[in-house]
């Protein structure tokens, strides 16, 4: 069990007070009361069942005390994670938590047990809690008697004291959406995630899961929504960049056009796949990016500019990425097909029938229409 040493102060006080950390609560009992003393007595006991016992008794016993009924239910909550029954766990935690809603710790012990049950959902809830909490706390009116920096610095250090805890509970919400397979749930997972770790360190990896998810619902509005404020955050994100390009591209609304081809170009500047330390995932985004200027300029009919940069994503995503040189195959076939390039088109396409993946149809049947006419293919 998560033990302080009750002689001298369990944990720490609700932090309104001037020595606390504003809006986050965590438990404290005052040395020398009843319920220190019965808690001094519990903590002396060997055996884990009398304990558990002991704790049952001391909940009913101060049941006037919210701070008591808390800690109590707490430790009962641990105690039943240890032995394996993660329901009860979770029961006593929530008992806990009605004591003490903004308790960290406690909500922390949630965390770690709805997430070894694999419930997402609850995954989810308590993580966001503690985290909005958390991120809550600089933001409270600073107490009389401080001056800024002092209330700057004890603020700096009540994070840096429970910095390891905040980010379990960040890594638990990640995870979480990570894991969800159902797309709607998926995004709401999500838009409880951001808000309650602002500035994270998975804000790029949440961003690509939240705009492939928006693909996944056809919602293109909030697709492009959510991917133009990401980018206004970070300009020069190469996930970013490409996914809003491959949307882009896709989109029959005029000017989307010029935006997949202009996000592209950026991100082949940015990856710099010619460097001679290019990196394995700079040649890969920058030949994912080829690809969709490519298909971008074929669409708009500019069909010459287009086959170079087609073949130019071919070289680079051949033998890296399954699916985007399928796609770049089935683009260049479909290119070649437009200019009447009737064996470059059967060439490309013929390969692109070898991928095993979503590509295979359509290319088997675009190759069926470039070998039955020479005209250009619908």
């Amino acid at each position: 069990m998560q033990r302080a040493s009750i002689r001298f102060a369990l944990l720490v006080v609700l932090a309104v007070s001037t020595a606390g950390f504003a809006q986050i609560e965590k438990i404290m009992i005052a040395a020398g009361t009843p319920e220190d003393q019965a808690l001094q007595a519990i903590s002396s006991e060997p055996d884990a069942q009398k304990q558990t016992a002991m704790y049952e008794s001391f909940v009913q016993t101060f049941a006037a005390n919210p701070v008591a009924v808390a800690y109590g239910n707490w430790q009962l909550a641990q105690s039943s994670q240890t032995a394996g029954d993660l329901e009860k766990a979770e029961a006593y935690g929530d008992k806990a938590l009605a004591a003490a809603p903004n308790t960290f710790d406690i909500l922390v012990t949630q965390t770690s047990i709805v997430q070894q049950a694999k419930n997402n959902a609850k995954t989810i809830e308590y993580a966001t809690r503690g985290g909005k909490i958390y991120n809550a706390a600089a933001q409270q009116p600073k107490p009389e008697g401080l001056t800024d920096d002092q209330w700057t610095q004890r603020i700096g250090e009540a994070k840096e004291s429970n910095k390891n805890s905040y980010e379990f509970l960040e890594t638990a919400a990640f995870n979480a959406v990570t894991d969800e397979k159902d797309g709607k749930t998926r995004m709401s997972y999500i838009e409880r995630f951001t808000p309650a770790f602002p500035g994270s360190r998975f804000d790029e990896q949440v961003t690509q899961y939240a705009m492939f998810t928006l693909g996944q619902l056809n919602d293109s509005a909030r697709l492009y929504s959510y991917g133009e404020k990401a980018l206004a955050a970070n300009p020069n994100s190469i996930p970013t960049l490409l996914m809003l390009a491959n949307a882009y591209v896709e989109d029959a609304h005029p000017g989307s056009l010029p935006k997949a081809i202009s996000y592209s170009q950026k991100v082949i500047a940015l990856a710099k796949a010619d460097a001679p330390d290019a990196q394995k995932s700079n040649k890969l985004s920058a030949g994912v990016a080829h690809s969709t200027l490519g298909y971008a300029y074929a669409k708009q009919e500019k069909v010459a500019a287009a086959i170079p940069e087609l073949k130019s994503a071919s070289a680079l995503l051949k033998g890296q990425d399954d699916v985007a040189y399928a796609t770049v195959l089935y683009r260049l076939g479909w290119a070649y097909g437009k200019t009447r390039n009737i064996p470059e088109a059967r060439a490309a396409l013929e390969e692109a029938i070898k991928i095993p993946g979503p590509l295979q149809g359509p290319s088997r049947e675009l190759l069926q229409q470039v070998n039955s006419t020479k005209t250009r293919p619908k």
